[in-house]
């Protein structure tokens, strides 16, 4: 429950993200049907005199066998998948991550990458050209292989939008891509949390020597 109070707080409190829990879910919880099949990580503080640790940082993982129970991926809302089918069984899905504000520093985030041994979002507050114009740059030099293409089921306009703005990755993209992650096609639109997702996927075999040794997985 600790978990998904600091989902709330950051995604509708600081994102103003409109987040459509279950019936009967407690005031102030963010709460989806995935949650029950997926192992939830985080990172807590330590105890300090009368102050009980809390949960800074959270990040949840859906396993193959968790998708199964679960009928499916988060992610096969936003875009079809089907180019993915011969991988699901070997294929975990990431997301709902978020860090308290006062623990961005990047020691929280690595803790919990260094637990997992595929998405990523842009904040569309001007309306989606800065969303574009990162697409536009990074399909040039992250893109993987055709076979692995995937389509947006709400897809960005990017027709309609600016693709030539000097953009930036957000943090946690740029941490994907730094660990060799590959974008598997074009943004969707997620109007619910006013983001435009891209679809990554980040194989173990493309990481790099230095991150592969920090998650202590075999050379």
């Amino acid at each position: 429950m600790a978990t998904q109070r600091l989902r709330w707080r950051i995604f509708a409190g600081e994102m103003g993200a409109t987040l459509a829990s279950p019936a009967g879910t407690p005031p102030g919880l963010d709460v989806d049907p995935f949650d029950a099949h997926c192992e939830h990580l985080l990172v807590r503080t330590r105890s300090d005199g009368d102050r009980p640790p809390r949960v800074v940082g959270t990040y949840r993982l859906l396993t193959p066998l968790g998708a199964q129970r679960a009928g499916g991926l988060y992610a096969d809302a936003e875009f079809s998948l089907n180019r993915l089918d011969h991988l699901r069984l070997r294929m975990a899905e990431v997301g709902r991550a978020c860090v308290d504000p006062a623990w961005r520093g990047g020691a929280a985030m690595l803790l919990l990458w260094s637990a997992l041994a595929q998405f990523a979002s842009v904040p569309m507050h001007d309306g989606g050209h800065a969303a574009a114009s990162l697409w536009a740059g990074l399909r040039r030099s992250h893109l993987a292989e055709p076979a692995l293409a995937v389509q947006p089921r709400l897809p960005l306009p990017l027709q309609a939008l600016r693709s030539n703005l000097p953009v930036a990755p957000p943090p946690l993209l740029a941490g994907y891509l730094r660990c060799g992650a590959r974008l598997l096609g074009p943004p969707a639109w997620d109007p619910d949390f006013g983001t435009a997702d891209l679809p990554l996927m980040l194989r173990l075999d493309d990481l790099p020597p230095a991150y592969r040794r920090r998650f202590d997985l075999p050379a």
